[in-house]
């Protein structure tokens, strides 16, 4: 793979992070899946790895504009946390071809779901 086009993956899920609150699971993971070839598992333990630090700027940036509820968003992390630790366990239960699948699903939900508002 070519290290610009690894840069501008990035890059992008860098913006789409701190503009719409996504970017490691919509842009990341199908990204160096299909561009980089690396198996699901992987492209998603990656994508974790890389939006942590990407998440704190963004975290910063919208905590300096007024855009971040402490109160819920704290209460959120108490089952985001636990989730995170029982999600990890199950990757590796779930062959990578179901996990693509749910993945996919999941994301054709949640558009079907916005699109109708």
């Amino acid at each position: 793979m070519h290290f610009t086009a690894i840069i501008l993956l990035g890059l992008l899920a860098g913006v789409l992070s701190s503009l719409l609150g996504i970017g490691g699971g919509i842009v990341l993971v199908p990204g160096m899946i299909y561009l980089l070839g690396l198996p699901v598992d992987k492209a998603v333990g990656t994508s974790l790895a890389i939006i942590l630090p990407t998440a704190l700027v963004g975290v910063y940036r919208h905590t300096t504009y007024g855009n971040v509820d402490w109160k819920a968003g704290l209460l959120i992390i108490v089952g985001s946390v636990t989730g995170a630790w029982l999600g990890a366990w199950l990757s590796r239960l779930i062959p990578a071809e179901i996990l693509k699948k749910l993945f996919a699903g999941l994301i054709v939900l949640v558009a079907i779901k916005m699109w109708r508002g």
